[in-house]
């Protein structure tokens, strides 16, 4: 079971109940069977929302299969992003997610965070630095009245890929890790999202026009 929401300080959207968010006191965590798109709370947020229609071999994917199409990710990402600003938190999807442009959002320096027009702090950071087999580039979307805290922005060697194809270093096919190994979030990554929306002190205030 999940916690027990008195005691939650986060809420992890579109999570696995085999991760590291799930059985935790501090976290109250919604999977496929919760559906995140229907939350509704105050708690802030660490969301990762579903990518295989938003990745960059989505358009290749769809002329290979039609009924696959670009961004058809059942409102997930849209989701997940109306909850960050609403709540505060942050929201992770893989580096050069085609979502990104799509919903407005600025792609991220190569290290250190961003801060948008918007408010939203954007950045780049390598899962291999928080324990990943693969390097596994991830951009994330932060809100909060607090600024973000910084994370480890190194780019430690790795031994796996998570795609078939070739990555730009030239690594073989055979060191191609397990989708389950893939997809997976590395506890110490976890743990830095869920230290990062914890200190996020919740959304800013709207801003008021000059009419309000």
């Amino acid at each position: 079971m999940t916690s027990n929401t008195d005691e939650c300080l986060v809420a992890a959207l579109f999570v696995s109940r085999k991760g590291p968010y799930w059985g935790r006191r501090d976290v109250d965590a919604w999977d496929k069977k919760r559906d995140a798109r229907n939350y509704r709370g105050e708690l802030p947020i660490v969301a990762h929302p579903p990518c295989a229609r938003w990745c960059r071999l989505a358009n290749l994917v769809e002329t290979l299969h039609p009924s696959l199409r670009v961004g058809d990710d059942h409102g997930c990402f849209a989701c997940a992003l109306a909850s960050l600003r609403a709540a505060g938190g942050v929201l992770e999807h893989p580096a050069w997610s085609l979502a990104w442009a799509f919903h407005g959002l600025i792609a991220p320096p190569a290290r250190g965070w961003h801060r948008c027009m918007d408010g939203t702090w954007v950045c780049e950071v390598s899962q291999a630095a928080y324990g990943h087999r693969a390097q596994k580039l991830t951009w994330l979307a932060y809100v909060g009245r607090n600024p973000p805290a910084p994370l480890d922005w190194s780019r430690p060697t790795y031994n796996g890929v998570v795609s078939g194809l070739r990555n730009n270093c030239g690594r073989a096919l055979s060191e191609r890790v397990r989708p389950s190994e893939a997809s997976r979030t590395p506890p110490a990554f976890a743990e830095a999202l869920i230290g990062l929306t914890k200190n996020c002190g919740g959304s800013p205030e709207p801003r008021r026009t000059i009419n309000d």
